[in-house]
């Protein structure tokens, strides 16, 4: 089987680099987005745009999405003109968007009713590591099939691990957003208590990332929110959106999550100050202000 044509379903923020690193490692790509506009914006790199995930898959043999949501995923897999009804057997479907596990497991029953199969693989490294190719990739489903998509997955990722069977990718990015949001919160307060303190940010930024206090968030946002720099590599909204699947997870396994919950509140804030749309980075706004900082 020829594993070089791809479909490939949403073309956003970061399905759009993806889709590029896929066309720059050989691959055939059809892109389709809710959105044409930004599935045509590939054709320079030779991709071809189709008008539906049906459409797009009937050109293909591996078919990936990167979509918002669960219902996103839901649509454009099992609705009308969707990805299940132009399956073919032995086809590959993989699923790179941050959904509920339980969401994973259902399409994955459907793609194997259709005699194919199914991968959920939710990715982490924001805009950067898609633009890189240096994203880590939790995959879950059957481990042949993992091995099967191995080239497609090197395309995009650097770190590719199989979790274990369908959902166990989803349930494991939802740690890696636990992880995620600390770090970003703890960041976002020492920038704000550096600022209160009037040192020097770029300073203080370079001292600490050299010890025990580094970390990914620390040294890619750090610098944004120092700089006022808000433009979206991650928007809160879908932040918001993940740690919400956070907390479902948590509850029906009755996993208290403290911390989580404290930034799933102050993202909150930056929403009601009509920030949803800003890059997760925008936390110290919300600090800033309990701190008196507002307009600095």
């Amino acid at each position: 089987m020829d594993d070089k044509r791809i479909a490939f379903i949403g073309t956003g923020i970061m399905g759009d680099p993806m889709a590029r690193n896929l066309l720059r490692a050989g691959h055939a790509v059809v892109a389709h987005n809710r959105t044409r506009a930004k599935a045509e914006a590939l054709q320079a790199d030779g991709a071809t745009v189709a008008d539906s995930p049906a459409q797009a898959v009937e050109q293909a043999d591996v078919v990936i999405s990167c979509l918002p949501d669960s219902p996103d995923v839901e649509q454009v897999w099992l609705g009308p003109n969707g990805v299940v009804e132009a399956l073919r057997p032995d086809m590959l479907g993989i699923d790179m968007s941050t959904i509920a596990p339980a969401t994973a497991r259902e399409v994955a029953g459907r793609v194997e009713g259709a005699s194919a199969v199914f991968l959920d693989a939710p990715v982490s490294g924001g805009d950067v590591g898609a633009r890189n190719g240096t994203l880590s990739i939790m995959v879950g489903g059957p481990a042949w099939a993992f091995e099967r998509a191995g080239p497609v997955l090197e395309a995009m990722g650097k770190t590719i691990v199989h979790c274990g069977p369908n959902g166990m990718g989803q349930q494991t990015k939802l740690c890696n957003q636990v992880i995620c949001v600390l770090n970003i919160l703890a960041a976002a307060e020492a920038v704000a208590l550096a600022r209160k303190a009037g040192l020097d940010l770029d300073r203080m930024l370079q001292a600490v990332s050299a010890g025990a206090a580094n970390s990914w968030m620390l040294q890619n946002l750090g610098p944004k929110m120092a700089g006022g720099d808000y433009a979206p590599g991650f928007m809160i909204d879908l932040q918001q959106k993940d740690l919400r699947l956070v907390h479902e997870s948590a509850r029906e396994l009755n996993v208290p999550l403290p911390g989580t919950a404290l930034v799933h509140q102050l993202f909150a804030a930056n929403q009601a100050a009509g920030e949803g749309r800003e890059g997760t980075q925008a936390i110290v706004k919300t600090i800033e202000r309990l701190a008196g900082l507002a307009g600095v």
